[in-house]
């Protein structure tokens, strides 16, 4: 995508941003009507990852679920126009928190957020910087287009209260920030390979799932609180929900600690299924003589 055309899409997002939520909600329900027909790898993608997880479901309920699971997309892409450009104030109302999203004010130790991948992972990420006071620091991954890069990367951090590190720059900056008090947005549940990760189960398949959270958590004397965000239907908001401390974890075992840590991720799909990122290659790497699952 060209440069111009970038700036283009941004300029309509910016546009976007003004209307009620209502019609927000709208076009991003028909743009994901539209991605179901038009985005045929990734509409590939997510039926495989929902017959390798809920393989319970018959072919009707995992159809139904797929589709929903689109309009759920559109409805995130189109309103994060909301989350770059909207008025602090307007979030303010949008965004329904549960839980106690002052524990990392309160905590003596570093704190982690453990935040899968769902659809309204954006919201969470402005929650902590609206609803609380600690400075926050994440990661995330770096865009081949540098115009959506920088909006991206502004759109994140535009409350000056957030810093974000791309996942290709070495840890140490990352580690500083949470050396100096700052929070650490994780995103624990991608596939990026063997690097610092091991197969472990998720919904009963072997996944390379990285160990880092719990080593992280360890080495920094971190805790670690888990949260869940979500778009609430016919435009009537988000929620986000921070939900308590673990008391025992990390342990000394990295690899019982991130298998725990999947299974939490499961319990929360299971509640959730529809908005969960089912377009990422979850599987992707295999162990050692394992066919392909997305072929």
């Amino acid at each position: 995508m060209t440069a111009l055309l970038t700036r283009l899409l941004l300029g309509l997002l910016w546009l976007v941003h003004w209307l009620p939520l209502g019609a927000q909600a709208a076009l991003g329900s028909a743009l994901g009507r539209v991605l179901y027909t038009a985005a045929r790898k990734r509409r590939r993608i997510a039926t495989r990852n929902i017959q390798l997880c809920l393989p319970e479901l018959e072919a009707l309920a995992r159809r139904n679920l797929l589709r929903d699971h689109f309009r759920w997309l559109g409805r995130s892409a189109v309103e994060r126009a909301l989350l770059w450009y909207g008025r602090p104030e307007r979030l303010r109302r949008l965004i329904q928190i549960d839980g106690d999203v002052h524990f990392a004010e309160r905590s003596d130790k570093p704190v982690m957020w453990l935040v899968p991948h769902f659809v309204a992972l954006d919201v969470a990420g402005v929650a902590t910087q609206l609803f609380q006071t600690r400075r926050v620091a994440s990661i995330y991954q770096a865009q081949s287009n540098p115009v959506f890069d920088a909006a991206m990367r502004r759109g994140r951090t535009r409350f000056g209260q957030g810093e974000i590190f791309a996942r290709n720059e070495t840890a140490l900056p990352l580690v500083r920030a949470i050396r100096r008090g700052h929070a650490f947005f994780n995103l624990p549940d991608m596939d990026f390979g063997l690097k610092d990760a091991a197969f472990l189960p998720f919904f009963g398949v072997p996944a390379a799932t990285l160990l880092a959270p719990s080593r992280m958590a360890r080495a920094l004397d971190m805790v670690v609180q888990p949260v869940l965000a979500e778009i609430l239907p016919s435009g009537q908001g988000y929620r986000v929900r921070f939900l308590p401390a673990w008391t025992d974890w990390p342990t000394e075992d990295s690899l019982a600690d991130t298998a725990r840590l999947n299974r939490w991720i499961e319990s929360a799909v299971r509640a959730n299924p529809a908005q969960y990122l089912w377009v990422h290659k979850r599987f992707k790497t295999r162990p050692e003589g394992e066919d392909d699952l997305y072929r």
